[in-house]
């Protein structure tokens, strides 16, 4: 495993963005996501203008990936992570503190279109499988 999927990127593949859609072919071995992705993604189609053909989409798309539990470990990171970005002032969300630390814990590249949004997090790798 290499990479950790924001749900960003996760949609963009769900809607058939080619480029992303390679790039999970090429990858298709070494990716997963954490169970938080998995929770955003199921959001997306409890909404009510979800069909039934896209909850099934992502219930096959979820059970297609390895998926990461946050355990004791990764909440710990979180708690360092958390600590030392709020003593810069640059405090970020929840769940995009959970996914750094996540990645940063299992030394994996975070892939997401918004990589200004983790920028502030200290030896996170990150990718962006979308072209601008």
């Amino acid at each position: 495993m290499k990479f950790l999927i924001d749900t960003n990127i996760c949609s963009a593949y769900l809607k058939g963005d080619r480029n992303v859609w390679g790039k999970f072919l090429q990858y298709s071995g070494g990716s997963a996501i954490s169970v938080i992705t998995a929770g955003e993604l199921w959001t997306w189609v409890q909404r009510g203008n979800a069909g039934a053909r896209s909850k099934q989409t992502v219930i096959e798309f979820i059970d297609s990936m390895d998926i990461i539990d946050v355990d004791l470990q990764i909440a710990l990171e979180y708690g360092r992570l958390r600590g030392t970005l709020l003593d810069a002032g640059t405090p970020m969300p929840d769940i995009d503190a959970l996914l750094a630390a996540t990645a940063l814990h299992l030394d994996l590249t975070l892939v997401t279109h918004n990589t200004a949004d983790f920028s502030s997090v200290p030896n996170l790798r990150l990718l962006d499988w979308m072209p601008p």
